[in-house]
């Protein structure tokens, strides 16, 4: 996709640009000289090219946190944008910023611990997933981002691997993470793509300007995966797939979806309306009869899902058969390809 800008530009001014972040380290930054001397380090959670992520204890009090650290050499937006976001925000279901510390050379985001692991990954562990258990993760994804909205931030990165389960217990909650995407709303219009193609909606792809309705795209795409374990949108050619995704082009597949309740549907067809004026809001969607737990089926959905990728291996060399991982390589690399073009 070439460089470029959507509508009217954003402004250059704002609390997730270096200013911003001078501002939130003004009120917020602790400066040390040896991070060691106030965490132990237990092991490594992540690591990418420009940062690691590490689980820590905290000497004084004992409490276990996740610790990203990043050189000050390679900080970017995305650090910036994380920092001014979750300084201001605190809510159930989203992972927590508790601290933020500096020295010489690194920066230290002090993160809440999320050890349940992955949304996809961890259902298929369980074995047994429904419509009604659908409907009780997405309720909670709809909370969270209501919450954001509410205060005038849109995340711009809804996907599986950004909602995380708190802790191994079954009756975990899911949290949001990873806003370094994310955008503290001005005028309530934002002009930059950015996101992640298979989940991105129409209107960004469309280099339009665009709201807070793209994230509620995205939960509608996140939905219809976990009720049939595909996605929505799948082609090899990145150009067949976005021209897929500005059409809203998609279908309800027969036989995946024959034990899939008209409710359900209803849920997702609101969700992912290709004009954003129509799409649901957050707030509507919490009101939806089937994020209400009503009409849902309790059908077993793992099995299912299972023999419908199966099946699907037979004629589209893009879905994969059920093995470890098996929800991250049924989305392929090209929905998963980040993009910011400003």
């Amino acid at each position: 996709m070439a460089p470029g800008t959507i509508g009217k530009k954003e402004e250059p001014v704002d609390p997730c640009s270096e200013m911003g972040l001078r501002q939130a380290d003004s009120d917020w930054k602790k400066t040390v000289e040896n991070i060691r001397e106030i965490f132990d380090f237990i092991e490594v959670l992540g690591s990418g090219a420009s940062s690691e992520v590490f689980k820590v204890k905290e000497k004084s009090t004992g409490k276990f946190f996740a610790m990203k650290c990043v050189i000050k050499k390679n900080r970017n937006t995305t650090l910036e944008n994380e920092i001014a976001v979750l300084k201001r925000i605190k809510h159930n279901n989203i992972v927590a910023l508790e601290d933020f510390y500096e020295t010489q050379s690194h920066y230290y985001l002090v993160m809440q611990l999320v050890s349940g692991g992955e949304l996809f990954d961890r259902l298929l562990d369980r074995g047994m997933f429904s419509e009604k258990d659908a409907s009780m993760v997405i309720r909670q994804v709809l909370e969270g981002v209501h919450y954001l909205h509410q205060n005038s931030i849109v995340h711009r990165d809804l996907k599986p691997e950004n909602l995380l389960y708190y802790s191994q217990d079954d009756n975990s909650k899911i949290m949001i993470s990873d806003f370094g995407l994310s955008k503290i709303e001005d005028n309530g219009i934002m002009s930059t793509t950015c996101g992640t193609p298979g989940y991105v909606a129409p209107e960004v792809l469309a280099r339009k300007p665009y709201s807070k309705a793209v994230d509620c795209w995205s939960i509608g795409v996140i939905t219809y995966i976990l009720l049939c374990g595909y996605p929505p949108f799948y082609e090899e050619n990145e150009t067949r797939l976005f021209s897929k995704i500005m059409k809203a082009q998609y279908e309800f597949d027969s036989p995946f979806w024959d034990d899939i309740s008209d409710s359900a549907k209803d849920f997702v067809q609101n969700m992912m309306q290709k004009d954003p004026e129509l799409r649901y809001t957050t707030e509507k969607a919490l009101r939806h009869p089937w994020i209400l737990g009503k009409n849902v089926r309790n059908m077993n959905l793992i099995r299912s899902i299972s023999v419908h990728i199966q099946k699907k291996t037979q004629t589209n060399s893009l879905a994969r058969t059920m093995h470890s991982g098996f929800w991250r390589d049924t989305l392929f690399s090209i929905s998963h390809r980040k993009i910011t073009v400003e």
